[in-house]
């Protein structure tokens, strides 16, 4: 009986190697003809050469003596669905290879967050773009962020079926290497809780559950902001992870202090090369040692005991650095606005608010530290006295801690001033400390001259809205970003480009009292900006410590 003829796609499926192979098994078999005596013809041995599709008699008639090799498929060139009957074996190109359901959450949060996983692929269930067609419409941030998701989905698909995956890079995002899939069926998978499917949230997991079970070359990730979402994953055995691309930090203890105290051998170690000299009224030393690699500009360091050193750090290379002594604002005859340094913090804080050359600071603390009325403060007196900026802007996130009052008549300011309640304290704080100056005289001329001078005041002092913030420059302004704990990175990026030639920016925040949902000690706004800014010749950042408020509040601080 002849042998069947080999079909035409063999030449097509077949490389090199095997066809030497199969060159290698025609010559083992022609040789072992010769040797054996000639067989029966119901049995014709079959060559060797691996056969992709055989018809129907070729499979009855021919004996293969070698296994085919496996089909030659290109590496994820169909989507993931539940729809594939045989699992595909995992091979050691691809185990570090995940697949990635994002929740409706994570897009909300970063709209980019599509292009910030690498080589690995994502997968978007019908679910999650059902829910960000409810949420595209109004003008916050997150309906702008569904619309900006649904024009980036919108530039990836194109003119593309979406019957297999996308790549993520067709929009020049060139950090992504992976492929975008959809879901385009439905999926059902068997689960050991039954969940109300009515819910968006157990759609969401039904179908991370199904692509679990259909996919083995690759492991199945579901990515949420919600922590609940995650812990009901890992209840039904999946593997679920924050979205930690936004993370500035891991551990907020990590963060730059912008002071440190230096070792007590410091001079011992440092001072063998010491260069001195003075100008402007300060003392410079230049430093050689192991330390001056570690030092960043406009840093504070100090050392404390018989001979105390209080200094900023004015240049830094890979083997020296220039320290420069700093001004004593705890002394009163350099007060500000009637205000005096409490504490070491507070001193360097005055230092960085009063310095003419700092464009950007920023000041972390608990409550009760003095943040805001050191701000004020210094505005103040380098707006009515110095004359160095024409207005105070003050501006913060409109948060609430518990329920919504509900919408606020009048115009912009009349509408924020709830919200700037801070203003008023510190301002009626700095105004009780001016009067105390001046003997705090209760006659007709010495109150009118006290209301006249509050006029004044809030004459230099605006109160903006961050809503209204887009688009605007402010020149030779005094800027205060207060309660920035609870803005995202992507509107303190707004806010602090809305500076023109002669602004000053300070942000004022407490890392401990955030409330915008979504937002940790990590992925904050200021936060942010504080490890962006380190370093920087025009900003300079200090975490102040101690409480200043009363003794009530210290103890509450640290007792509650």
């Amino acid at each position: 009986m002849p042998l069947p003829p080999l079909p035409k796609r063999l030449g097509s499926t077949l490389d090199a190697q095997s066809v030497r192979a199969t060159n290698s098994s025609k010559k083992t078999a022609s040789a072992a003809k010769k040797a054996a005596p000639a067989p029966k013809p119901a049995s014709v041995a079959a060559p060797s050469v691996p056969v992709s599709q055989p018809s129907a008699v070729a499979t009855a008639e021919v004996q293969t003596t070698t296994p085919a090799p496996a089909k030659r498929t290109e590496r994820r060139s169909t989507p993931p669905t539940s729809a594939a009957k045989k699992p595909i074996r995992s091979s050691k190109r691809n185990q570090a290879h995940k697949l990635f359901v994002l929740d409706t959450n994570v897009l909300l949060h970063d709209s980019n967050s599509l292009f910030k996983f690498e080589e690995h692929d994502i997968y978007l269930p019908m679910m999650v773009l059902e829910e960000l067609d409810h949420q595209k419409k109004g003008m916050s941030e997150v309906a702008r962020n569904a619309r900006q998701v649904s024009r980036n989905l919108d530039g990836l698909v194109g003119d593309n079926t979406l019957d297999h995956g996308l790549p993520l890079n067709a929009l020049g995002n060139i950090e992504a290497k992976g492929l975008l899939f959809f879901q385009t069926e439905a999926m059902d998978a068997d689960l050991n809780v039954k969940l109300p499917l009515g819910k968006a949230d157990n759609l969401i997991l039904n179908v991370v559950s199904a692509l679990k079970q259909t996919i083995t070359d690759k492991d199945v990730v579901m990515v949420s902001k919600d922590i609940n979402m995650r812990l009901k994953a890992k209840s039904l055995g999946l593997l679920a992870e924050d979205y930690l691309h936004d993370q500035v930090l891991d551990d907020s203890d990590l963060l730059y202090e912008g002071a440190r105290a230096l070792p007590d051998d410091f001079w011992r170690k440092h001072g063998k090369k010491l260069e001195s000299w003075q100008q402007a009224g300060a003392t410079y030393y230049r430093i050689h040692g192991p330390i001056c690699n570690q030092l960043h500009v406009n840093e504070f360091v100090y050392t404390e005991g018989e001979q105390p050193l209080y200094a900023q750090v004015k240049e830094v290379t890979t083997s020296t650095a220039v320290l420069a002594t700093i001004r004593d604002y705890s002394h009163h005859k350099n007060n500000v606005w009637g205000i005096t340094a409490r504490n070491r913090e507070q001193n360097f804080a005055l230092n960085l608010l009063m310095n003419p050359d700092c464009d950007f600071v920023s000041l972390l603390g608990p409550a009760g530290t003095g943040k805001t009325l050191l701000a004020i403060a210094t505005a103040l007196t380098q707006t009515l006295e110095t004359r160095l900026y024409s207005d105070i802007i003050i501006t913060r996130a409109t948060v609430p801690v518990g329920d919504d009052i509900g919408f606020l008549p009048g115009t912009e300011e009349e509408k924020m001033a709830p919200w700037m309640g801070a203003l008023e304290d510190n301002l009626e704080v700095l105004h009780l400390g001016s009067n105390n100056q001046k003997g705090g005289s209760n006659n007709s001329s010495t109150e009118n001259s006290r209301n006249s001078t509050m006029e004044l005041i809030r004459s230099k002092i605006q109160i903006k809205s961050m809503s209204f913030m887009r688009g605007r420059t402010f020149l030779n302004k005094f800027l205060i970003i207060d309660e920035a704990q609870n803005l995202t990175p992507k509107q303190m990026k707004t806010l602090v480009t809305r500076a023109g030639p002669g602004t000053k920016i300070v942000c004022l925040g407490n890392l401990s009292q955030i409330d915008t949902p979504y937002l940790t000690e990590g992925s904050s706004g200021l936060t942010y900006v504080v490890d962006r800014f380190m370093g920087w010749p025009h900003s300079g950042h200090i975490t102040l410590q101690r409480g200043e408020r009363s003794r009530l509040a210290d103890y509450a601080n640290d007792a509650l």
